[in-house]
């Protein structure tokens, strides 16, 4: 036995190019089904995990999709918003409490999410370092958004416009960086927390500038009476809030109309819950409360719909890497017919040149199987970056 399978190693190893060729041929078949399982039950278990911790979301009546994927992964699709005033009419029913959330901008590709101090609270995030923001203007991050920008507390992030040509809409803020969050493996280790506030001061509802009362310059007031002053377009807007600056923020008209993309209302209990979406199907509230668990099925069965087309590709895939290695292996006993011949001549049996081909066979499926187990191993460090950045 250890000398066919001496034999069987020095053969292989001679022919390394072919070896090798065969050998990862089978380890990726024998690892794509199994990583392509982990890879869903792990993105079913992180998106059921986050939608399961979110009791209801209320939102502009439209996609129920749309408005989840927004609020629990911050993917920002151009949904309808509704108005501050809705969260204050959820806080009136006495159910449970309302955290506002606007997720509609980024800064350097990692979203911007406006919220109240309740959602680290809710969501039971830890600072790594730093505080919590306490002011329009400042921010917070999560773990990977200061990992891989290398930004830490007393850095600064700036908000990015919608477009290159949106010169009068976005209005980009230098926002000062005053906490990182804990390594919490969800969608919030790659946002940017800010006051709800500092959001509507992005896009544009809010903003400082020089005191008027003092401006005398033609070119920047264009109009002027006891009442009021009208400023013109050159009038220098800050783009950073401080506390030199910060008396001059303010904002146009009543904040309650103004916007943001939807609302996690957290319920007293489960008879709160039921009330709630029975006032909302009923017509007496407006705009739509869902429950973020039933989407996320409902989600869910895409992706498995999906797992199985995969399984099935690779069966057929499996069978025809087996049948070329069967064929493989065909042409190479032709082309060792003489070699084989000279180990028959010499004294070898059927039964040990049998044996010797078998220990050859042996090696590369043992080698395959390690190689698809060192690449499913490997394939645990990645899978939540992978999963955050392709799936959720």
């Amino acid at each position: 036995m250890k000398d066919s399978l001496y034999l069987a190693y020095r053969y292989l190893s001679y022919n390394r190019v072919r070896t090798l060729v065969l050998t990862f041929s089978v380890a990726i078949i024998i690892y794509l089904p199994l990583g392509l399982k982990k890879l869903i039950s792990e993105s079913e278990d992180q998106m059921l995990s986050r939608a399961n911790s979110t009791p209801l979301i209320a939102g502009k009546k439209g996609s129920p999709t749309d408005l989840v994927i927004n609020t629990l992964y911050f993917q920002q699709e151009k949904i309808e918003t509704l108005t501050m005033e809705f969260a204050s009419v959820l806080d009136g029913t006495g159910f449970g409490y309302a955290i506002p959330v606007l997720s509609s901008y980024k800064a350097r590709g990692y979203p911007i999410v406006g919220t109240s101090l309740d959602y680290f609270e809710f969501r039971d995030l830890g600072l790594e370092s730093g505080r919590l923001f306490g002011v329009v203007g400042e921010c917070v991050i999560g773990s990977n958004v200061a990992r891989r920008l290398d930004v830490q507390p007393g850095d600064s992030l700036i908000s990015s416009p919608e477009s290159f040509f949106d010169f009068a809409g976005v209005y980009p803020l230098k926002m000062d960086i005053v906490g990182v969050m804990e390594q919490s493996n969800t969608p919030d280790d790659d946002a940017v927390f800010v006051d709800i506030k500092t959001t509507w001061i992005i896009m544009g509802l809010g903003h400082g500038h020089q005191d008027l009362a003092q401006v005398y310059d033609p070119t920047l007031v264009m109009e002027r009476s006891d009442s009021s002053v009208t400023a013109g377009a050159k009038l220098f807007m800050y783009n950073q809030i401080s506390d030199d600056n910060m008396e001059s923020f303010h904002f146009h008209g009543d904040t309650k109309d103004y916007p943001i993309t939807s609302i996690i209302f957290v319920p007293n209990n489960q008879k709160s819950s039921t009330l709630l979406r029975g006032r909302i199907e009923a017509g007496e509230l407006e705009n739509q409360v869902v429950v973020p668990t039933l989407v996320v099925n409902n989600l869910l069965q895409s992706i498995f719909r999906l797992k199985q087309i995969f399984n099935s590709v690779f069966v057929i895939v499996g069978l025809a890497v087996i049948l070329i290695f069967g064929l493989v292996i065909a042409l190479s006993l032709r082309l060792r017919k003489d070699e084989l011949y000279t180990m028959f001549t010499i004294g070898s049996g059927k039964r040990k040149i049998a044996q010797i081909i078998g220990m050859e066979l042996v090696l590369l499926i043992v080698t395959s199987a390690l190689i698809s187990g060192i690449l499913y191993y490997i394939t645990g460090f990645f899978i939540n970056e992978f999963i955050n950045a392709f799936i959720i």
